[in-house]
Formats: C-alpha cells, sequence, structure tokens
C-alpha cells in the first residue's frame, strides 16, 4: 500500500471533497423527475434519500476506520472475505466504471450550463467538445498537486454552496405561497411513490465516500473520516431542501417538469432578471466542476488499489509523487468516450442502482464483521433493510417506465461480469 509523506488533507479539504462529489449534476436533474411524479412531497423524499445516504454513510465510516485503506469498497470487501477475491474484483470493476458515469454526466452537464446563454446551445458536438475540455482540466489539476487539488475543491465547493443557497432563499422568499399549502393542494400521493423517489435521489447523495480514497493523504483519518463523512452529509441534505423548497415556491410546477436541469436557472431569472439566472448558472458550473475534480481525486486512487492486485492493468498502479497519474488520466479518457457516446441518462441510472447495490453490500460486509467495527447491530440491520428496499424500489421504477433502460443496464452488468473475470483468470487470481 502506498503511504505518502506529507498528510496535506485537512478537515476543510476533506468536507469539500466529500461536498465536490455529491452536489454535483445530481440535484440540478433529479428535482424535474421528483416533482413530476410527487409534487410538493419532493422535499420529504430528498429527505428520505439524506437518511437512506446517511444508513450507507454508517458502514463505510466504521469500515474505513477499521482499515484506513484507500481502495475503500474493493479493500473493504478484499479485505472482509480474503477467499472471495473474484467478488472483490468484481466490485472494484462495478464501482470504477460507476464513477467514470458519473464523471462523464458533470461533464456534459457543465458543458450544458457553460454555453447555455450561446447561440450554439443546441449543437451537440460544441457541447461535447467542452465537456472534454473540462475533464481534461481537472485531469491536470489532479496530476499536477494534492494540496493544489485540494485548495481549489475548497474553494469552489465552498463557493457553490453560498449562491445556491442564497439563490434558493431568495426564491423561497419570492413565492407567494407557502410548502404546507402546496401539500394541501396536491393530489393525494401514494407513499410508494415518494419512497422510489427517495431511492432514486440517493445518486444524488453519493460521493461521500470519496473521502475515504485520501487516507493516506488526510491528516488523523480516525476522527476525520466520521467528520468529513457526516458533515458533508448533513450540508448536502439541507442544501437540497432548501433549493427544492425554493423552487416548489417560487417556480410553477408545470415549469419545473418541463425544464428539469433549467428549472432553478429559469426561475431565478423570472424573478431576479438575468442577474437571477447568472447566478444559478454559475453555481452549476462550480458543482460540476468540483464533482468532477472530487470524484477524479478519490476514484483514481481505488482504480490503482484495484490495478496494483493484478485486477486491472499494471500501469494504472504506477504513481508519480503519490499520485496515480495513469489512473487519473485512463478514467478521464473512458469518461470522454461516454460523452461522445451520448446516452448518458441511461448511465446515470446505472451508476445510481450501482451505488445502491455496494452501499448494501458494504452493510452486509460490516454487518459480518460488526464486532470489529465496533457497529451497532440494529443501525447495521436498519441499512440492510433500507438500501435493499431502496434497490428494488429503483429496478421496479425503471422496469414500469423505461423497461429498455433495465435491459442496457443489466447488459452493462454481464460486460463488466464477464471482463472482471476474465482478467482475474488471466493474472491467476480467480
Amino acid at each position: 500500500m502506498h503511504k505518502s509523506g506529507k498528510k496535506s488533507l485537512g478537515a476543510p479539504e476533506l468536507i469539500a471533497i466529500a461536498l465536490g462529489g455529491m452536489v454535483g449534476g445530481g440535484i440540478f436533474t433529479i428535482l424535474g423527475i421528483s416533482v413530476a411524479m410527487v409534487g410538493a412531497y419532493t422535499p420529504i423524499a430528498i429527505l428520505l434519500g439524506g437518511l437512506i445516504a446517511a444508513m450507507a454513510a454508517y458502514s463505510y465510516v466504521k469500515l474505513g476506520v477499521y482499515y484506513k485503506d484507500e481502495g475503500a469498497t474493493y479493500s473493504f470487501v478484499k479485505k472482509t472475505y480474503p477467499r472471495s477475491s473474484f467478488a472483490a474484483s468484481l466490485i472494484g470493476w462495478w464501482v470504477i466504471f460507476g464513477y467514470i458515469s458519473t464523471i462523464a454526466l458533470y461533464a456534459y452537464t457543465f458543458s450544458s450550463y457553460a454555453i447555455s446563454g450561446f447561440s450554439f446551445a443546441d449543437n451537440e458536438w460544441v457541447r461535447k467538445a467542452v465537456a472534454g475540455l473540462v475533464i481534461a482540466v481537472f485531469a491536470l489539476v489532479n496530476v499536477w498537486s494534492v494540496k493544489g487539488m485540494g485548495k481549489l475543491e475548497d474553494l469552489m465547493v465552498y463557493s457553490k454552496l453560498v449562491i445556491l443557497i442564497v439563490v434558493s432563499a431568495v426564491l423561497a422568499g419570492a413565492g407567494e405561497t407557502s410548502l404546507p399549502e402546496l401539500i394541501r393542494s396536491e393530489d393525494p400521493i401514494r407513499p410508494v411513490d415518494i419512497l422510489i423517489i427517495a431511492a432514486i435521489t440517493f445518486v444524488a447523495y453519493e460521493g461521500f465516500q470519496l473521502v475515504i480514497n485520501a487516507v493516506n493523504e488526510m491528516e488523523n483519518p480516525g476522527k476525520n473520516i466520521p467528520r468529513a463523512i457526516y458533515s458533508a452529509l448533513a450540508i448536502a441534505v439541507m442544501l437540497y431542501v432548501v433549493i427544492a423548497i425554493g423552487a416548489l415556491m417560487a417556480i410553477p410546477t408545470e415549469d419545473l417538469i418541463e425544464n428539469q436541469e433549467y428549472a432553478l436557472a429559469a426561475g431565478a431569472e423570472d424573478i431576479l432578471g438575468p442577474l437571477g439566472s447568472g447566478l444559478v448558472v454559475l453555481g452549476a458550473l462550480l458543482a460540476t466542476s468540483s464533482a468532477i475534480s472530487g470524484t477524479l481525486f478519490g476514484a483514481s486512487r481505488q482504480m490503482a488499489v484495484v490495478a496494483g492486485d493484478g485486477y486491472l492493468p499494471a500501469v494504472f498502479a504506477k504513481r508519480r509523487h503519490g499520485i496515480p497519474v495513469f489512473a487519473i488520466l485512463a478514467m478521464s479518457g473512458l469518461a470522454f468516450c461516454l460523452v461522445l457516446a451520448g446516452s448518458l441518462r441511461v448511465i446515470l441510472e446505472f451508476g445510481s442502482v450501482t451505488f445502491l447495490l455496494v452501499s448494501f453490500l458494504m452493510a452486509y460486509a460490516n454487518f459480518s464483521i460488526r464486532k470489529k467495527t465496533n457497529s451497532s447491530m440494529v443501525i447495521t440491520a436498519a441499512a440492510l433493510v433500507g438500501l435493499a428496499t431502496g434497490t428494488v424500489l429503483i429496478l421496479y421504477y425503471e422496469a414500469v417506465t423505461q423497461p429498455e433502460q433495465l435491459v442496457f443496464i443489466g447488459v452493462l452488468y454481464a460486460l463488466l461480469t464477464f471482463g472482471s473475470w476474465a482478467f482475474s483468470k488471466a493474472t491467476g487470481h480467480s
């Protein structure tokens, strides 16, 4: 395992990395989907999604403090079940591909907002070129310096939080109604629909586990891992709820459903004019930028660990000054390939299912060694039930509304499973 000499990441940088991974493109796309299904109950669904994320985070924190391994998800399974090397390899492949798909989504969302005010805003190739450019920029930032990346992440994350909170608060203040009134005017909502949205919302919280990938660069992991993850989750939940309430109170429901990704910008422009729209766009650009950087930072280190164990090409394990340069470049290149291929929405759905499944497996691993990690049996068992329920609900939603996406997701899992098996067999680790 690699150990760097200088611990350059403190609690503020680690919280920023977690928030950078969470507050990306997710909230901008999930808001419209949520309102379309559950209307004014959206903030409640978002809170429940945060509860599911907290259940997942509990096991990640316990395993992260116990093992202190930057391989995170992959290493936790490998060390908890040392005789199941293929299972560890498979999870490593799943998680890495999930991260690559989210990097592609964030870059695509960044480019959509970045060119939204220009005449060529609808040009697909310009959008993809800008997405490729922003991926390249943050690949270079991550290759350049750990400390430089951490400080830049601080600036982007905390700036976007201030912008999004201010805009959402102004929207809420400008609304002519209240949330209770909106809820009372709603048609009856099935509780299962709220739970489905809570499960879909989980993808907006994905990213907190990136903190563990930085264990070799952080000060006092036993203290900073739980502090960073729980603090970031609490901030993200509050931010998402404020955004949802502000949007519901100020923007007509039909506009939220129709515009989805651009609803906040459109609503802010109606109330605050071009300045308001510009602030939302700036917040979106900062959100997606920090998500790209934070995800690339953490996921590349996990990729290096998997490669170091022989389950990916060995070149991805090589480091320069402690930085996994080739893993960073490989993930960036694959993310750009996904951008070029399009169909990012279906890849996003794959990512949400993947992180729910993997979080369930982390809870199961923690339950297996709960005495060693000093974990509560009740909390861990509740996490297993909650995460399993969320996984079933999102698969049910896909089967009912978009069965072709479910087939595509199944094919992706089959390909990744075969690739992982073939590679581990070829290298003698099957």
